[in-house]
């Protein structure tokens, strides 16, 4: 792949390819749970991918049936239990909201079925580590649905910033805001609610694909009268590299990112977690985008293509979404929970 402009200095020799989804070995998948993110997931991983969704499976027959409907699926299960014990389903995807996650994900780990767990990926970082240890005992693949990790332009951006073209690294940022103040999931503490586990998570992960765990974790937010966050600003330290994570559930803001060194910066372009384009900006020398074209297509087919090749290739973790760097940003946002006091039932 290369870029849309000519050849400078901060254009690293040879940019990584981008693994086409349709050349992953195609597995048949059952959704767990019907609401959007699983409506997303059957429209656009069938439509971009060499993947096919067979099932879904619903605490509602109707809800399941309307939802199979209407994404041309064969099977709709109306429990969990009988999306899990379908012999056509090779791997589920857990599409439930964050408070269930760990309860269904060890439900599918234990009926044998390997998972592709939805953003974040359970409520806390104790949580994640027992979805993951029945998934050591199991043998079975497990991944957190980070599709961002996987879309084409931060694989670009990760390989720019790591080929040494920036210089130091001194910054990275990134934002997520979005205007959902009266969305349920977002405000219930039942429901594990709040702006970080569903917005805050982006940015958060975006800066541990570039730079890792940090030493030290400090937040500053709001918090709804039900006592979920409704708002923050995080500042992770790494020595001399400072990153700042920001997240709202109230308002629509750029929702872009960036990776500032001596030598130059990655811009982002909004929407950041979706596909999108990267413009690296020499300290000197021309600027390029990539990709020149601009294209936006689909994007949560690259991470079930992820989970095929690495499911097919008997692996139990990717290399791009690895075990740690889950449980690294869950211990992160636990961190800033607690520093914002926010508390879920349960925990």
């Amino acid at each position: 792949m290369t870029s849309s402009a000519t050849t400078t200095s901060a254009l690293p020799d040879g940019l990584p390819d981008v693994p086409d989804p349709h050349d992953a070995p195609p597995l048949r998948w059952g959704i767990l749970g019907a609401g959007g993110i699983a409506r997303k997931f059957a429209t656009e991983v069938p439509a971009n991918s060499s993947q096919q969704v067979v099932a879904v499976g619903s605490r509602s027959v109707d809800k399941a049936e309307e939802f199979a409907q209407a994404h041309g699926i064969g099977r709709a299960h109306g429990s969990y239990a009988g999306l899990l014990a379908d012999p056509e389903v090779d791997v589920v995807y857990v599409a439930t909201p964050h408070s269930h996650h760990r309860e269904h994900a060890v439900l599918a780990l234990e009926a044998g079925k390997p998972v592709l767990v939805e953003k974040a990926f359970t409520r806390n970082a104790g949580e994640a580590r027992e979805v993951l240890a029945v998934a050591e005992e199991r043998g079975l693949f497990a991944m957190e649905a980070m599709w961002t990790r996987f879309l084409p332009h931060m694989v670009v951006l990760r390989a720019v910033a790591a080929s040494g073209v920036l210089g130091e690294i001194l910054a990275v940022r990134g934002d997520h805001g979005q205007r959902l103040p009266l969305v349920e999931r977002l405000r219930e503490p039942s429901l594990a609610g709040g702006a970080l586990l569903d917005l805050g998570v982006y940015p958060v992960s975006f800066i541990h694909s570039v730079l890792g765990a940090p030493e030290n974790v400090h937040a500053a937010g709001a918090l709804n009268e039900l006592g979920v966050d409704v708002h923050e600003a995080v500042t992770l330290g790494y020595g001399r590299t400072v990153a700042v994570a920001t997240a709202n559930m109230w308002a629509r803001s750029r929702t872009d990112a960036s990776v500032i060194g001596t030598e130059g910066r990655i811009d982002v372009a909004g929407s950041a977690w979706a596909p999108t384009t990267i413009t690296v900006t020499p300290a000197d020398g021309e600027a390029w985008t990539w990709p020149g074209d601009g294209t936006r297509l689909g994007g949560f087919q690259h991470q079930a293509a992820e989970v095929a090749r690495c499911v097919t290739a008997g692996q139990q973790e990717s290399p791009v979404m690895p075990w740690s760097a889950t449980i690294e940003v869950m211990e992160i946002m636990d961190e800033v929970r607690r520093q914002l006091g926010v508390v879920y039932p349960g925990e």
